[in-house]
């Protein structure tokens, strides 16, 4: 459905940032009022990330209308708070294609716009990257600006830290600004701490700040006044001394949503030397009552009606796989002290709020921050706890290093209950959990369990949870499976596959969720099919017994064919000397681009077409 942008006169007449910075200042009021409702009707109409959006209305006009974009940096981080950014460079007629396949990414990305300067789909990495636009700007020496804006936890994570640090270090031209939408750091917004702003940003502290410590600098005690005088004007308006420490000169904070004072602040700070940070207060939401009451629900949504202030009603009494976890977290705890659950950050995602609630001594939710999640478990496991990682496929990439050097390594009994494994659909590229598979099973002591469906999933968790001779991966994915009843625990046995159907001359060794298909298929072309459900260790004795009594195998994944489940059984085979036609189907090597989940898998044959049309193509080869 498309929106009468004639009901936004301001916005209609700008299609890109050039256009927007010939408005005269006065203007810039109206023209946040009506990019805050273009954007919450757009979303309303076509689904998307709506609460971050709707906090950086204001910050978006501001920076786009001082700075010179897109000749200057400018980079977001995370990714979702940017719809306002796409809207206001060119894609303003697009933007409810966003997420959809053939549409706008969900996130900047580079091959899409040149104001897309980073391509950002995981959070924290905008300082890193700036860092480095910043310094190749210095060789340039064409005056280009850099400008990374980091929200929604990202600054949490410590690579944002280890970026500001080294910024400090090198003293280059760069400008972080934390948007600060949970009110994390501070929160005393107001006219007091504004007006201190533009004063800490001005020409005359600035000044004070530089020349009088020239002119000063052979007069020790008015030399010392002045330091003393400079931290105690900050001390009026800083949360703490934390970035000055780090090498940043300090702004804020200041209210995110008063247009006027983000304008002059930041002209003021486009001219200072050195790195400077400014931290803006914004509400999460802001401008839709319900979104500023519950952030966490309308963060990301479905087409939703504006005028009944709530959200569709979910009628699907099918629990989804991370309700399953949740589920069986609280059961698991219940009779077991020892079990701590560990997320980065994504408590809702990943279906443990009500085990947070039920035991709050027993979870730990770290921030956006995978690294520390591994290894904080890691000593948990040492000290003799139980923990279990709750964290999406995409994300558990962030902390190879740590799952290898501090679990793999020492062998240690920590379960990673891997959610969003496989297609994950309208996120794209930067979020399709393609690569576990890959990444782990060449890991030694590692056990990794693919379940067919939501009865497998509950039991896998289970015998995960209690194998206590090093790491276990169980990994399912986003949404609903087959609906399979649940039954009561039990262990399973390690490295065993199930003989799901016979058939004749063809086998089909499915790992994952796709079994449903793979059964489809086989009625049609009479073929049997295994639920491998172990990717490592393999069930070799099986795979021999398939392999001797059929003329061609075919794997099926949900992952990566390069390194996959597949992967592992081609290399057994050969190691066996079994040699025996194999068709391996899974994710091709490339990144997997957003649609909803049933497009992408058609589109990448992983349904019963699909695998049958992969087996006539081989014949007629």
């Amino acid at each position: 459905m498309n929106i009468d942008i004639n009901f936004y006169p301001i916005l209609a007449s700008i299609e890109t940032p050039e256009e927007l910075r010939l408005l005269p200042k006065k203007k810039l009021v109206k023209l946040c009022k009506e990019l805050r409702q273009f954007l919450l009707k757009s979303v309303s109409y076509s689904s998307g990330h709506l609460a971050s959006g709707l906090g950086t209305i204001e910050l978006t006009i501001a920076l786009h209308y001082v700075y010179n974009t897109p000749f200057d940096n400018l980079i977001w981080d995370i990714g979702h708070q940017a719809y306002p950014h796409k809207i206001l460079t060119g894609r303003r007629n697009y933007i409810n294609t966003i997420r959809k396949k053939n549409g706008l990414h969900p996130f900047p990305c580079r091959t899409e716009s040149r104001y897309d300067i980073l391509s950002v789909g995981h959070s924290s990495t905008s300082i890193s990257a700036g860092i480095g636009m910043a310094v190749a700007a210095e060789y340039e020496n064409k005056n280009r600006k850099t400008v990374c804006v980091i929200g929604d936890g990202a600054i949490t994570a410590g690579m944002a830290f280890e970026a500001m640090n080294h910024a400090g270090d090198i003293n280059k031209d760069i400008l972080v600004i934390l948007n600060d939408n949970k009110m994390s750091i501070s929160q005393n917004v107001g006219a007091l701490n504004n007006n201190l702003a533009k004063l800490l940003s001005g020409n005359f502290y600035t000044i004070l700040r530089k020349s009088g410590k020239k002119i000063f600098f052979n007069t020790p005690f008015i030399k010392k006044l002045l330091k003393k005088t400079e931290k105690q004007i900050k001390s009026m308006v800083m949360p703490s001394t934390m970035f000055e420490e780090l090498g940043f000169n300090y702004i804020g904070p200041i209210d995110g949503h008063d247009i006027f004072t983000l304008v002059k602040t930041l002209k003021n700070m486009r001219e200072l030397k050195g790195p400077q940070f400014l931290h803006s207060i914004t509400k999460k939401g802001k401008g839709y009552k319900p979104a500023e009451i519950d952030p966490i629900s309308w963060h990301s949504v479905p087409k939703f009606d504006l005028k009944t202030f709530s959200l569709p009603k979910n009628n699907n009494k099918q629990l989804t796989f991370s309700q399953i976890f949740g589920n069986w977290l609280c059961q698991e705890a219940e009779n077991d002290p020892k079990l701590i659950a560990i997320t980065p950050a994504m408590r809702e995602g990943s279906g443990m709020v009500k085990f947070s609630k039920n035991y709050p001594n027993q979870y730990f939710d770290v921030a956006i921050a995978e690294q520390h999640a591994v290894t904080f478990a890691a000593g948990l496991a040492i000290g003799g706890l139980k923990p279990i990682v709750a964290i999406y496929s995409t994300f558990l990439q962030r902390a190879y290093d740590q799952v290898i050097h501090d679990v793999s390594i020492q062998k240690l009994p920590i379960l990673f209950a891997i959610d969003r494994a496989g297609i994950v659909g309208s996120d794209g590229e930067t979020h399709q959990g393609a690569f576990d598979l890959s990444f782990l099973r060449c890991l030694p002591h590692m056990i990794i369990m693919s379940p067919s469906d939501e009865n497998e999933c509950l039991q896998m968790l289970h015998t995960g949870y209690h194998y206590n001779n090093g790491p276990v991966a169980v990994r399912y994915p986003k949404g609903t499976g087959s609906g399979a009843t649940l039954q009561l625990l039990e262990k399973i046995p390690i490295g065993k596959g199930l003989i799901k159907r016979k058939g004749e001359k063809i086998a089909i060794l499915n790992f994952g969720i796709l079994l449903s298909e793979a059964m489809k298929a086989a009625e049609l072309i009479n073929a049997t099919v295994v639920d491998m459900r172990f990717v490592k260790p393999l069930d070799e004795i099986l795979i021999l017994k398939i392999a001797k009594t059929n003329k061609l195998l075919v794997t099926l994944e949900e992952n990566s064919i390069i390194g996959g489940a597949g992967s592992g059984v081609n290399e057994f085979l050969l190691s066996s000397n079994n040699i025996i036609p194999i068709i391996n189907i899974g994710l091709p090597d490339i990144y997997i681009p957003q649609g909803n989940q049933t497009e992408i898998k058609s589109d990448l044959g992983l349904n019963a077409d699909g695998i049958i049309k992969s087996i006539n193509n081989f014949y007629i080869k």
